[in-house]
């Protein structure tokens, strides 16, 4: 059942631009990933963030594993490169942590609602409960220094990008869409259509044809009235 439920989410995922995935066909319990910022505005833009997923035999029943292959500073991230993040932590799992249980793991989540929230998680760091406390005070107290590093990291994770893959950059992920132009005589047209809707609009000469012969059908009602009297 599981391995039935991941491939059906592969499929799906397959088609989005900030995700890349590997997976092992000789065990598809087990997904290569490269996350990828689309964001420009993002610290951490341009970045291939190589991670290994393991999904457990009775998924999506309990949540999967996840860690970044290479070494990624944020307050949110062990040094091991797994994460400290709600989706992740199964229903039951560390009381004490003063989570919601909203926010945990459940069947009806999914691989992307988990990658999509660590992509959220880059930028939206929790530094309140920290993984890498390290990380979490150098943001606060040295922001500067903070970016230099990430920076740094994004460059050395560009090496994991595999051989032949195109990145995808937020312009080529950008739909434009171009005006729609109007040639005047659509117009005219379109007024046609819009006197056949309305039943036309009548000139004033018309109308006064109308009125005049309003005006001698009444006179000869008059004079008839009158030859009868």
């Amino acid at each position: 059942m599981a391995e039935r439920i991941l491939m059906n989410e592969y499929k799906t995922l397959s088609q989005e631009p900030w995700v890349n995935i590997d997976v092992d066909e000789q065990n598809l319990l087990h997904w290569t990933i490269g996350l990828i910022v689309l964001n420009p505005d993002s610290l951490y833009y341009g970045g291939y963030f190589k991670a290994i997923m393991k999904f457990p035999s009775n998924y999506p029943y309990s949540p999967p594993e996840f860690r970044f292959v290479r070494p990624l500073y944020h307050p949110n991230i062990y040094k091991d490169g797994k994460l400290c993040i709600s989706i992740l932590h199964a229903p039951g799992e560390d009381e004490m942590s003063g989570e919601l249980a909203s926010e945990r793991w459940s069947p009806a989540q999914r691989v992307e609602s988990v990658l999509i929230s660590i992509l959220s998680l880059l930028d939206d760091a929790e530094i309140s409960s920290p993984a890498n406390v390290d990380a979490s005070v150098m943001l606060r107290k040295s922001p500067d220094e903070y970016r230099s590093i990430v920076k740094q990291h994004v460059e050395d994770s560009k090496n994991d990008i595999p051989e032949g893959f195109v990145m995808p950059t937020h312009e080529s992920t950008t739909v434009v869409s171009k005006p729609v132009e109007k040639d005047d005589s659509d117009f005219w047209a379109e007024s046609d259509v819009d006197d056949d809707i309305f039943g036309g609009s009548d000139s004033d000469e018309d109308l006064d044809v109308d009125d005049d012969d309003d005006d001698q059908d009444s006179a000869s009602d008059e004079e008839d009235e009158h030859r009868a009297t």
